[in-house]
């Protein structure tokens, strides 16, 4: 464990993929510091192909803990990692715990903390999308009621907070911490071959789904595909399909028709550095990921989000997204539009620098020193 001196280790929590880019610059910053943290991996969501690769591109040391929670209801996954994380955290007594983001892992992590009275800091609070039927929606709104300190990407964020009758003082605008990993691994991504790796000749579109509402419903998967095909024509398109994805378009008896979408390229999952690599040569993005939409506007990439909503609306007041929802007909017209060189502009968000990591870490330590 890293817990050279006196102080009592900072736990930081991942649960699933997202997770690891937003702790990752946290560790580095804590870890050049001095300051004493173990990685915990709950196993929440967890697929060596998946996941092994990530923590390599991120270079991130592996967890010191790993619990194996696996799949499960949201009830059982979070009931099971509260079991396994009270343990731990009666076992190193931390100074603090980190959680990130808004999956059952984060709910559970913080629940025990509070249990316990052990500070706990929500990297990414303050996100709503203001549609409750998502359980990462309750996951945020709970979360964010019993953290001490609230470590929030924009300004919507603090507005979110400060609404639902937050203390000022538990409020700190950071920034995104995503993309301290981003501009911190973008020159190595964008030297990878994937153009000639993946056979990419022209222009293209980065296609990512995996959203229960878009693949499990077989209408809404089935108008979407529409939308690629109609778009389809003088681009390519690279579709790396989460498995989840890929046995729904199988079920479905979609996947041939996707497969034989012109200048379609269906890919398993991407790593990380890959991943940047192809999204910051793209031309447009379609997405139903809340990082991509990030990702998207600090690199000035035109995307299209097919959601009804989304809890990163700062995409879309400043950035270069846009909410299509799942109307094919909207697919296609701002698609088409996009392809033209007629793609939403933007700007990049307040402390969107690559910064985020540092101005967390002297929040952490500064409530710590309280």
């Amino acid at each position: 464990m890293r817990c050279g001196n006196n102080m009592n280790p900072i736990i930081l929590v991942v649960g699933a993929r997202p997770n690891f880019m937003k702790i990752a610059p946290i560790q580095k910053e804590l870890d050049s510091r001095g300051i004493p943290n173990i990685l915990l991996h709950t196993g929440q969501h967890y697929d060596d192909n998946m996941s092994k690769v990530f923590f390599d591109d991120l270079k991130m040391k592996k967890p010191d803990i790993y619990l194996g929670i696996g799949s499960g209801s949201h009830a059982t996954q979070t009931a099971k990692v509260m079991v396994e994380f009270e343990q731990v955290c009666l076992e190193y007594n931390p100074s603090m715990v980190v959680v990130v983001g808004d999956v059952n892992s984060t709910l559970a992590c913080s629940l025990v903390s509070a249990k316990l009275n052990i500070k706990c800091a929500h990297v990414e609070a303050g996100l709503r999308s203001f549609d409750r039927e998502m359980p990462e929606e309750i996951n945020r709104i709970v979360t964010d009621s019993i953290c001490e300190i609230l470590l929030t990407p924009s300004d919507d964020g603090d507005e979110n907070l400060l609404s639902e009758g937050v203390d000022q003082s538990k409020i700190h605008m950071v920034g995104n911490v995503m993309i301290d990993s981003l501009l911190s691994n973008l020159d190595v991504a964008k030297n990878l071959d994937v153009l000639s790796r993946y056979e990419i000749s022209k222009d293209y579109v980065l296609v990512t789904l995996h959203r229960p509402s878009n693949v499990d419903d077989k209408s809404v998967f089935t108008d979407i595909i529409s939308a690629i095909e109609e778009i389809s024509g003088d681009v390519e398109f690279v579709f790396p399909m989460h498995p989840r994805t890929k046995k729904m378009a199988e079920n479905f008896g979609l996947y041939s028709r996707i497969e034989s979408i012109p200048g379609m390229k269906i890919t398993p999952p991407a790593g990380y550095l890959d991943f940047i690599s192809l999204m910051s040569k793209s031309k447009l993005v379609l997405t139903d990921s809340g990082g991509l939409q990030e990702e998207t506007t600090a690199l000035g990439i035109p995307c299209l989000t097919i959601r009804e909503n989304t809890e990163r609306p700062v995409t879309i007041t400043q950035g270069t997204n846009q909410l299509v929802g799942t109307d094919k007909d909207k697919i296609i017209s701002a698609g088409l539009e996009a392809l033209q060189g007629n793609g939403k502009s933007g700007i990049i968000p307040k402390y969107w620098d690559g910064k985020t990591s540092s101005r967390i870490v002297d929040v952490l330590l500064q409530s710590i020193e309280q």
